[in-house]
């Protein structure tokens, strides 16, 4: 989708923050880039953060955005992540048993046939469809917030713009996203939370909501909501904001001691 929908704005200017919604390369607004990797996002936003100049960086890796975060923590550029309701590293071993069987599948293409994968996900990827595959897995929480009156409808524009120069380069984010990631998790040096929630019945988060990546990670704290769903980016906005907020400003921490 593309970075309108945004969330937390309600709590942005007392918190003295600023987000940066940023349409990856093919995205939204943001100029295609066939080639596209983790390096060069990495780069992307290097450049960004070099013109902006912004104080104590962090990043929120919602979805499918969570390898892109982590490889902005792999590589220096921010002090802390958040990732809500984050995809997996969902090729690592011990996850295997636990994927559904078409997620499973999804992820052997992905990584046995890269291209092909690309090219047959671009013929039949649209909005509507990702649309209606993120409600056919949601939950009824999630479902309750995706068709409301007041979120809808933003939803459903952000998904349409980010396929409006079509569907190519969210194809080649979901390829980047199943493939190798840029920095294994066990290298990142920077604080990182997990928030996941117990109602997110989605197939191609987490199996485990997070448990296993989170012990991968060196300064990892997760926190698992069992009422909240995979929209919890949106229901508990403000708790991961000041919760990020202060992971970037505290002391660096010794490994799992939080």
């Amino acid at each position: 989708m593309s970075g309108s929908l945004g969330f937390g704005a309600d709590a942005l200017a007392d918190l003295g923050l600023r987000l940066l919604a940023i349409d990856r390369p093919g995205l939204g607004a943001s100029t295609p880039h066939p080639e596209k990797t983790f390096a060069s996002w990495v780069e992307d936003v290097r450049q960004l953060v070099t013109a902006l100049g912004p104080r104590d960086a962090t990043a929120v890796g919602f979805s499918q955005g969570s390898p892109f975060a982590l490889a902005l923590a792999g590589r220096g550029l921010v002090k802390a992540v958040a990732l809500v309701s984050g995809q997996d590293d969902l090729a690592w071993p011990s996850l295997a048993p636990r994927l559904h069987p078409d997620v499973a599948g999804m992820v052997r293409a992905a990584r046995q046939d890269p291209a092909g994968f690309e090219q047959s996900f671009s013929r039949m990827a649209t909005w509507d469809g990702l649309w209606q595959l993120i409600l056919g897995m949601s939950g009824e929480r999630d479902r309750a917030l995706y068709l409301s009156d007041a979120f809808g409808p933003a939803y459903q524009r952000a998904l349409r713009e980010g396929f409006s120069q079509g569907p190519q380069g969210y194809a080649r984010d979901l390829v980047n996203a199943l493939g190798p990631w840029l920095v294994e998790p066990e290298h990142i040096t920077v604080p990182v939370d997990l928030w996941y929630g117990g109602a997110d019945t989605s197939t191609v988060h987490s199996p485990d909501f997070g448990a296993t990546l989170a012990r991968r990670l060196p300064h990892a704290t997760h926190f698992l909501e069992p009422q909240e769903g995979g929209s919890i980016l949106w229901t508990r906005a403000r708790d991961i904001l000041v919760r990020l907020r202060s992971r970037a400003t505290a002391p660096a921490a010794s490994p799992h001691g939080s």
